[in-house]
């Protein structure tokens, strides 16, 4: 038969790619879906396709999966690790197990690294691999972390993982490499990479792969592990679970200020979602300022303690089913939205506070940088504290005393950072407009690199 049509469904806040594979009888197969199904729908709507297979490559950490939703609503037959401990209804595959797709066969292959029990599968048409869904092991220009599991026995599934990539290695070069784990993703693929790849191409050009002994392997992977959202440590267990069900289209409550209030005394956390400009301009007091853009999944999972709901704050042309499942997708109960926005609460006669924005050309406070490690080290103004913003709220008596002005990339970072200073110390800090390049610039001074 001729090549299958593979359809990535990329998740570009959260660096994950989904899979549809057409299996030319009208019937697909998806790998790796995530519980946000939109997009994967709409693609096999627009060919007229029925999810028959969802198969997961392993718990994941970093979303939900939709496959037991797929399985629910469209009747898809799930595919998963047998070790995997599931304790819903699927398909359990072991090394080597074969699922006959119609024509196209589903082959498992046990690679362990990214987690104890991740499995590969490879799409093969007769006896030839056509490509891999190669899921958090062999990625584009990189291989998936490996210590999510247990930060104790990051080295040992470090040693795993080079077992399994150089087992991906056996493949014939020709075979298409389909990761989940993508640029974006802080399960370790680089910023800038392609999202499908070749084994032949990997072979040549991908770092890791260049190592030859697994204890040079090993040192090279786990120095390249940066932070990640604390959800991700929550996750796992809950695809193991099986996620909860949605029987519908979910929007956003409205909410009056005063149940809004109420919502807010039960433990519920004010989220905003405006842009930055606006927040600046009047916000309710102790909410997080975290922008609705593709990375608005990751930050608040990162901003927001897990298991705790929260209340929205939006403007009018943001749309709340994104809202809604930026964050169901990763875990968290969304109690409603402030209805009229803060134009409401305004009229309400409720308070609102506000948060000073400078300009480079004028700036001339302490700075706080709250990007991440490798970025403050690739350049940041001289002399500024630098604070990760996951670790902030933690990390406040780090500050210096007097005004500050907050710096990330563009700004929004630094709104979510003054925010946090805000709701844990309230103390007022500002806001630059812009990022380090544009600060040294009016400063008249070049960018210290760490090296």
């Amino acid at each position: 038969m001729s090549a299958p049509t593979v359809i990535a469904v990329v998740d570009e806040g959260l660096g994950n790619s989904s899979y549809l594979v057409d299996l030319g009888d009208g019937r697909a197969l998806a790998v790796d879906p995530s519980l946000d199904l939109r997009a994967l729908r709409r693609a096999a709507g627009v060919r007229n396709l029925t999810i028959a297979f969802a198969a997961d490559t392993h718990l994941h950490a970093d979303f939900l999966s939709g496959a037991r939703y797929l399985s629910a609503t469209d009747g898809a037959t799930i595919l998963a690790s047998a070790a995997g401990g599931r304790i819903f209804d699927h398909i359990a595959l072991r090394d080597e197990d074969e699922v006959d797709l119609g024509g196209l066969r589903l082959r498992a292959w046990a690679t362990p690294g990214h987690t104890d029990e991740h499995l590969a599968f490879v799409l093969c048409d007769g006896e030839t691999p056509v490509g891999v869904f190669s899921g958090g092991s062999l990625l584009v220009g990189a291989a998936a972390r490996t210590d999510l599991v247990d930060p104790s026995r990051t080295v040992e599934l470090a040693r795993a993982q080079y077992a399994s990539l150089q087992r991906l290695l056996t493949l014939p070069d020709a075979t298409v490499l389909w990761p989940t784990h993508g640029a974006g993703s802080f399960c370790s693929a680089p910023a800038d990479a392609d999202r499908v790849s070749t084994v032949a191409r990997e072979r040549a050009s991908n770092p890791l792969l260049q190592i030859r002994d697994e204890a040079g392997f090993v040192d090279a992977l786990i120095s390249s592990l940066g932070s990640y959202p604390p959800y991700f440590r929550r996750l796992a267990d809950m695809n193991r679970d099986g996620p909860v069900l949605h029987t519908s289209e979910c929007g956003l409550t409205p909410l009056t200020p005063d149940r809004f209030d109420a919502a807010v005394a039960g433990g519920a956390v004010v989220v905003d979602t405006r842009r930055l400009d606006d927040y600046a301009a009047g916000h309710i007091a102790s909410s997080l300022s975290i922008q609705l853009r593709d990375v608005f999944a990751t930050w608040l999972g990162w901003l927001v303690p897990f298991d705790t709901p929260i209340v929205v704050v939006r403007s009018s042309e943001q749309d709340p089913a994104e809202i809604y499942w930026h964050a169901t997708k990763i875990g968290y109960t969304v109690l409603g939205e402030l209805a009229g926005g803060i134009d409401a609460w305004t009229a309400a006669d409720r308070a609102v506070t506000r948060t000073p924005l400078a300009t480079p050309a004028v700036a001339r406070s302490p700075v706080l940088d709250v990007r991440q490690n490798s970025e403050y080290a690739a350049g940041h103004v001289p002399d500024a504290v630098h604070i990760e913003l996951g670790d902030l709220a933690e990390q406040t008596t780090r500050l210096p005393a007097g005004e500050l002005v907050v710096v990330c990339g563009h700004g929004e970072r630094a709104m979510s950072a003054a925010s946090v200073i805000e709701r844990t110390t309230g103390r007022m800090v500002a806001v630059l407009r812009g990022g380090p390049q544009e600060f040294a610039a009016a400063r008249d001074t070049q960018l210290a690199v760490d090296g």
